[in-house]
């Protein structure tokens, strides 16, 4: 009896590692895919809605924003901040303190790092990732992916979930599962690919702020 219940248990143990396995491998279909055509686009502009979530603290803040990605440069427009990235160095204007902060570039190999440069590629490096299904809403059908960091100590957030938009195979929606109980979801209201983007968008000019604080907290 105790065999035959080992013979069960060992049976329902490779069953599972082998459903584990196809998900994964799903997963990363469905993800290379993705890449592969977003990686096609000379550029990218998006409109967003951002959510910050707290259930036990009762929080539920909704922002909207605009981004436009080319290349490493991006410009964010979100809650009267603009984000200039130009591929050196990262300006954060901040309109109602009169506040300018520039940062170093981001590192473009960094696995732990979200940014809106990365947002909708982040999932390629540092994690794993695990197919959760689809769900069909407004009439379209999204490929759900859960991803998990590699190496989780450290890491603010736990775990990460995208929303794929099946036929047209875009990002539609990313949620963020923080360690502190903050929950942000980026909902991607409209997505336009290889629209025309100028380079001097993400020029930042240091004249179009004039008496406002500059803080370079580059290294």
């Amino acid at each position: 009896m105790k065999f035959t219940k080992n013979i069960t248990l060992s049976l329902i143990l490779i069953l599972s590692a082998i459903g584990a396995n196809a998900q994964d491998a799903k997963a990363k279909a469905i993800l290379d895919e993705l890449s592969a055509k977003t990686k096609a686009y000379t550029s990218i502009k998006a409109t967003f809605s951002y959510t910050l979530e707290n259930k036990d603290q009762k929080i539920k803040e909704t922002q909207e924003g605009t981004i436009t990605i080319k290349g490493n440069k991006y410009k964010l427009e979100i809650a009267k901040q603009e984000v200039i990235c130009d591929g050196k160095a990262v300006y954060t204007i901040i309109k109602e303190a009169k506040e300018i902060q520039i940062n170093n570039m981001p590192d473009a190999n960094a696995t732990d790092n979200i940014n809106p440069a990365n947002i909708f590629t982040m999932y390629e490096k540092g994690f794993k990732h695990k197919f959760d299904g689809e769900k069909t809403e407004g009439g379209k059908t999204f490929q759900i992916i859960s991803l998990f960091p590699t190496e989780p100590k450290g890491k603010q957030y736990h775990t990460v979930k995208l929303y794929i938009d099946k036929a047209a195979k875009q990002v539609n929606k990313i949620l963020v599962f923080s360690k502190d109980g903050n929950n942000y979801t980026y909902q991607v209201k409209t997505f336009t690919p290889n629209a025309p983007v100028e380079d001097k968008i993400f020029t930042y000019n240091a004249a179009q702020y004039p008496k406002f604080e500059v803080i370079d907290l580059r290294d």
